[in-house]
């Protein structure tokens, strides 16, 4: 596997994993409810972060200092389950709200990112300090900032 060679741990590949999952099942979500074109999955996937952790995933590249690397290869183990929480959390509203519609399907994805958000922040107020992890992710565990 790709992510043990490059020295991920492997508690955080069984995350990324299940994160992959979630993701997918997701964008089918999205796909079976009236998102078409890139820019569909695009503001979507936006709104999630933005609620989730306060950046878009382009802000939150930049934070890392990344440019055409994935960002959840460079997230944390709480990073991704918080973006996990998101996803998840958005795909359970769309099903339980039957919600058709990319402007509809934005309003979800805001909501259940914001119930990650609640999560991020007062885990943050416990830990007192930002669970958002800067710099890239270099294997064996390592980062630079």
């Amino acid at each position: 596997m790709l992510y043990k060679l490059k020295g991920y741990p492997e508690g955080w590949i069984e995350k990324r994993m299940r994160g992959i999952a979630i993701r997918e099942e997701l964008t089918d979500e999205w796909q079976k409810r009236g998102a078409q074109l890139a820019k569909d999955y695009e503001i979507l996937s936006a709104e999630i972060s933005q609620a989730t952790f306060g950046l878009t995933p382009s802000e939150y590249k930049k934070v890392k200092g990344l440019k055409k690397e994935n960002l959840r290869d460079h997230m944390g183990d709480l990073e991704l389950i918080l973006t996990m929480l998101g996803e998840r959390t958005t795909t359970e509203i769309h099903r339980t709200k039957d919600t058709q519609g990319v402007p509809r399907l934005k309003d979800d994805a805001r909501v259940g990112g914001q119930i990650a958000g609640t999560a991020r922040k007062q885990i943050e107020r416990k830990i007192g300090k930002s669970i958002i992890s800067k710099g890239k992710f270099l294997g064996n565990n390592r980062r630079i900032n």
